[in-house]
């Protein structure tokens, strides 16, 4: 067989864009209300309680996670793009619920159904329809980078939104962008050749219970369940206090931008360390550290706006190193044939988190106070520390995906103990069904050549 050249094709490229944008127009539904809304929420019949508050800003991550594997799988039985355009209509549909409503009941309705419209899988499984084994890493790259810059977009757009359309006005925008999105799905987004399952991408009912079985699997689940509960609760709390420190709802994206901005450039150096320098654990545990010491000194410093500043960038910076580093931990740690469920179940866990904080946010500010808030998230990163101190330091080693030719069982089976061989191979996984080889290997000391040598037959 021929080995492909290390450039995506246009239609892999247009693929991946394409995906890309939808998952960022998505999450951006989804992220763009958190720095106003508990503000705008206080005003609204039933915004008097917290807790319904924090309900109504973490109901969305409910729905998302108990139905983000089933509709992978579900993808799987009647399409990819059928799965998405549901998902899409939904979210639409919750946006539009919102937007219309009138009180704070409606608006949990409306986020409830914004979560049921759970693409995330469906769209996963579609990027690995639409590219080559070899390029898939790239292609998942693009869709993480697109999250990382939509999240922080949706804090600064957010309390301008705010400003000239409203909380309502900005619901409605995001459901014209999932339209929009349907539009960028029927025409932009190629049909792919032939749908199958990817064990590197998606969740497997086989391999669950060897997931929840990984220890340290596990723990990386908690700290995302962690990281998620806090950014939510954070978002409880912060608006009130910029507000108390004289600093109006329109005017929070001047602490946002900056904040976002330089905490962009200090996450760089860490990950760079963690990745290159095969520090990966010690860069994660000084990140979850230093969120606890950001935590803190919101609970100090909150008095001023330089103050709450300060803290954010901290806690920003810690955030986005998590952020990258607990996917890349999930990779070395996972083996190759349960990757795709573990990734499911950590992004459940997520959107989880997301609403267990919001929740525990509200129910705090109502019944002990807003500095509970921060101690509930001290807490919470201790323990955190706790639980990840007992992780093995993963081994130094990358994921590596081939295209292989249509072959046998048989055949599938030799090759794998061909490739198992090699130096610098920890793990192989080779699957005839999906023609596809995929490796794990040491960062250092791998031979590639030998691997394509021996997939050309030579």
């Amino acid at each position: 067989m021929s080995v492909s050249s290390d450039a995506m094709t246009p239609i892999e490229r247009r693929a991946s864009v394409g995906l890309a944008g939808i998952y960022g127009l998505r999450m951006l539904g989804l992220f763009i209300i958190l720095p106003i809304f508990a503000i705008y929420a206080q005003e609204l019949p039933g915004g008097e309680s917290h807790l319904l508050i924090g309900i109504a800003l973490g109901a969305y991550g409910l729905t998302q996670a108990i139905l983000q594997i089933p509709m992978g799988w579900a993808s799987d039985r009647y399409g990819r793009k059928p799965v998405i355009y549901l998902s899409l209509v939904l979210f639409a549909i919750g946006s539009f619920v919102a937007a219309s409503a009138d009180d704070i009941y409606w608006i949990i309705a409306g986020r409830v159904i914004q979560g049921a419209g759970a693409l995330n899988a469906a769209v996963m499984a579609l990027t690995a329809d639409l590219t080559r084994e070899e390029h898939r890493t790239k292609a998942m790259a693009m869709i993480g980078m697109t999250i990382g810059i939509t999240f922080s977009l949706s804090l600064i757009l957010s309390p301008i939104l705010y400003q000239h359309i409203g909380v309502p006005g900005i619901f409605a925008l995001t459901g014209g962008l999932a339209i929009l999105a349907m539009a960028v799905v029927a025409f932009v987004i190629p049909n792919p050749a032939i749908t199958r399952f990817h064990s590197d991408t998606e969740a497997n009912t086989g391999k669950i219970r060897e997931v929840l079985r990984n220890k340290d699997l596990l723990r990386l689940d908690f700290g995302i369940f962690s990281l998620h509960a806090i950014l939510m609760s954070v978002f409880m709390q912060v608006p009130f206090l910029l507000r108390q420190d004289g600093l109006a709802a329109i005017h929070h994206w001047q602490v946002y931008l900056p904040v976002m901005l330089v905490a962009f450039v200090l996450m760089v150096p860490p990950i760079i360390v963690a990745e290159k320098k095969a520090k990966l654990k010690p860069v994660f545990m000084g990140a979850v550290a230093l969120a606890a010491l950001a935590q803190f000194s919101l609970l100090m410093l909150h008095d001023s706006v330089w103050g709450i500043a300060i803290a954010l960038l901290v806690f920003f910076t810690a955030y986005n190193v998590l952020e990258a580093t607990l996917p890349s931990l999930i990779s070395k740690i996972a083996p190759l044939s349960a990757k795709g469920t573990a990734m499911g179940v950590y992004s459940s866990v997520q959107f989880l988190g997301a609403f267990f904080g919001a929740m525990m946010g509200g129910a705090l500010m109502e019944h002990v106070g807003g500095d509970a808030v921060f101690i509930f998230a001290i807490v919470l990163l201790l323990l955190w520390l706790v639980v990840a101190s007992g992780m093995k330091p993963p081994a130094a080693v990358r994921t590596k995906l081939y295209h292989l030719p249509e072959m046998d069982n048989a055949a599938a089976s030799v090759l794998q103990q061909e490739l198992q061989g090699l130096n610098g191979v920890r793990e192989v996984m080779v699957v005839a069904a999906e023609g596809m080889a995929c490796l794990k290997v040491d960062m250092g000391g791998f031979d590639e050549a030998a691997v394509e040598r021996l997939l050309k037959g030579e």
